[in-house]
């Protein structure tokens, strides 16, 4: 009798099991998509979708169709004709000479025999792949020139690497180390957004620290008036403090600097900062407290040596929200640093040109913007869920 059971719960729960499979491939397959596309070359980029990277190259079947039954698969078959031979492609660089050359008798027969003659468009295809197989148009299927041209800011009409190799040296071009700083760059970018995110994030949860010990284990005189205050202003939109700050910011000089984006971040994360920590100190048990103190143990000595180490999954959590938010930001950082000091979520935008070329730089611009949030998210992700719970359970 169990294992009808078993199959009819199987086959209740399959409804639910296929609905989150197919929600997260809605999720998977976009980013697999852009990442898969991030180490393609240009060329094929704009040629073929990303799902085709296990397929052959664009010109592969007009190739089998029209010419491999007399040249060969490889196209080699005819050894004073050699389609892998760059002289000889070399000559066919437009499609209308190739079509000029299928249209010629050759020994009083027609080129092409009994194969019709392609079209404009499938010749203009086959001479494309003709030049790749014969290494005139070279190129791997996977490259990391997307993710070095995005870091270096390169503009040209090629990649950094070759533009280096050749010794064709573009504007704010050094080929050298100073390249992964240069302004118009992801390097630049991804140093700046340090700068910002990492003072951002620590000074809030200082700060906050402080507060919620204060607000869960000392009594203070309006002390829960002024916690719901704090909950309360949660509610507050950043945009409505934008301009005030900024005109007080140009009053004081700090517009463009550091310490005005971290100030502001700072002021506007310590409500959250300090309601979450709080209610993760105050569900811890009273008794470890009451014994520190009975034993002579300072406020200080309290909140070093047991709240701060007992609060970890919350600081942790706390940590993850908070840089992710300042990390993805655009809205605060155009308005306190704009173009002086370009963050990540700005300098994405500038890989695009006005005329729309330097697209295909945004798919490794994205991931270099990502690897950093990734990479802390997973190495606190054992904190998170304790942290997102912090409070939310008594007893």
């Amino acid at each position: 009798m169990k294992t009808p059971s078993r199959f009819l719960n199987w086959l209740r729960g399959l409804p639910t099991h296929l609905i989150l499979i197919g929600l997260c491939l809605i999720w998977i397959l976009p980013s697999l998509g852009l990442f898969i596309t991030s180490f393609r070359p240009v060329q094929d980029i704009n040629e073929t979708g990303w799902w085709t990277i296990l397929a052959k190259p664009k010109g592969y079947e007009e190739f089998q169709a029209y010419c491999a039954s007399c040249h060969g698969s490889d196209g080699k078959a005819i050894s004073n004709a050699d389609l892998t031979n760059p002289e000889l492609v070399q000559n066919y660089r437009r499609s209308f000479a190739l079509l000029t050359s299928l249209n010629r008798e050759i020994d009083g027969q027609i080129h092409m025999g009994d194969t019709p003659i392609p079209d404009d468009k499938t010749t203009a295809t086959i001479a494309s792949y003709m030049r790749r197989i014969s290494g005139i148009e070279a190129r791997p299927k996977f490259t990391l020139s997307n993710y070095i041209d995005a870091i270096t800011g390169y503009r040209g009409n090629s990649t950094y690497v070759t533009d280096c190799a050749a010794g064709n040296q573009s504007v704010d071009l050094y080929c050298n180390i100073r390249d992964l700083t240069n302004p118009r760059g992801m390097g630049r970018a991804f140093i700046n957004s340090l700068l910002v995110a990492i003072p951002s994030t620590i000074l809030p949860i200082l700060f906050a620290a402080f507060a919620a010990y204060a607000f869960s284990w000392m009594d203070f005189k309006g002390r829960q008036w002024m916690f719901a205050l704090l909950v309360g202003l949660q509610v507050v939109p950043l945009q409505m403090t934008l301009i005030p700050i900024s005109r007080l910011y140009a009053q004081l000089g700090m517009n463009g600097t550091f310490w005005g984006i971290w100030l502001f971040h700072t002021g506007f994360g310590l409500p959250y900062a300090i309601y979450l920590i709080r209610n993760f100190m105050g569900s811890l048990p009273h008794e470890i407290f009451e014994s520190a103190y009975l034993d002579g143990a300072s406020h200080w000595t309290a909140f070093t040596k047991l709240a701060i180490p007992l609060s970890v999954p919350a600081l942790a959590s706390l940590g993850i929200f908070q840089f992710l938010w300042i990390w993805n930001d655009l809205l605060v950082a155009l308005v306190f640093l704009g173009g002086k000091y370009p963050v990540l979520t700005y300098q994405i935008g500038n890989m695009v040109t006005s005329l729309g070329s330097g697209w295909h730089l945004l798919t490794a611009a994205a991931f270099i913007s990502m690897a950093l949030p990734m990479i802390i998210f997973f190495a606190l992700q054992r904190y998170f869920v304790r942290g997102m719970l912090a409070g939310s359970v008594k007893g």
